[in-house]
């Protein structure tokens, strides 16, 4: 949300707005790197970086944590090069907020988003080494010998994966419909293994992190954690 950058300022505890608005013109704000001397000038805090006197001004925000079921189609981060939709196109909040890991664009499911840099942390850090869960369907029928290779590890191109989980829930007219458990977050991890054990995926979405499922969120809604679920990740 737009608002005057001396307004901004003010919010933010710099100074008054008239104090602001003369730092403004004497040459000492930044707006994404650029000096501002128009007291008039509109900036977005989600999107703009606003700078006094070198350093970074930002409003004190409240933590927030968010779930989300990303649909296909949307790249896991605040913003994207090509100019391809990003969950922000989806999560309208006023905090500044970002992903916690990533889900590809051509993947959908469970996506926590937050600002708390804490509890980024306690999920993303290899040491916790939580199960996040997926739904695949893949081409062709999954034999024994393929989940005993998900189990032992499977080269994916100089990488040798962790053992993985794998349990078939259904087959049907040469496409299998398969449960993948893994606690690893390499780029296209699954989408590579599944390959190595040539099944390519036709789709893939992700159920769970952890104890933090997914459930009857419909895809593309979002909502925020509860109490119980930010119990559960301050424990890790």
């Amino acid at each position: 949300m737009e608002e005057r950058l001396q307004k901004y300022l003010a919010n933010c505890g710099v100074a008054s707005r008239r104090k602001c608005e003369e730092l403004i013109i004497s040459g000492k704000v930044k707006v994404n790197g650029v000096i501002v001397n128009e007291v008039g000038i509109k900036v977005d805090p989600l999107k703009d970086m606003i700078e006094y006197d070198g350093k970074e001004i930002k409003k004190k925000e409240d933590k927030v944590y968010i779930m989300l079921n990303k649909p296909e189609g949307y790249i896991s981060s605040v913003k994207d090069e090509k100019g391809r939709d990003t969950i922000l196109d989806i999560v309208k909040v006023n905090e500044r907020i970002y992903p916690i890991g990533r889900l590809d664009y051509d993947s959908s499911g469970l996506l926590l988003l937050t600002n708390d840099g804490e509890i980024y942390n306690k999920i993303i850090h290899p040491r916790v080494e939580i199960i996040k869960r997926y739904v695949a369907v893949v081409k062709g029928e999954i034999t024994d010998k393929d989940k005993m290779k998900f189990e032992i590890g499977i080269d994916i191109g100089g990488y040798i994966t962790a053992p993985a989980e794998l349990k078939v829930i259904s087959y049907d007219k040469g496409v299998s419909t398969i449960e993948i458990g893994i606690h690893e977050g390499k780029n296209r991890q699954i989408r590579k293994m599944c390959a190595a054990i040539h099944h390519d995926v036709l789709s893939l979405k992700r159920i769970s992190i952890g104890e933090i499922k997914l459930g009857y969120l419909k895809r593309g809604e979002y909502r925020k954690l509860n109490k119980e679920e930010l119990d559960y990740i301050n424990s890790l």
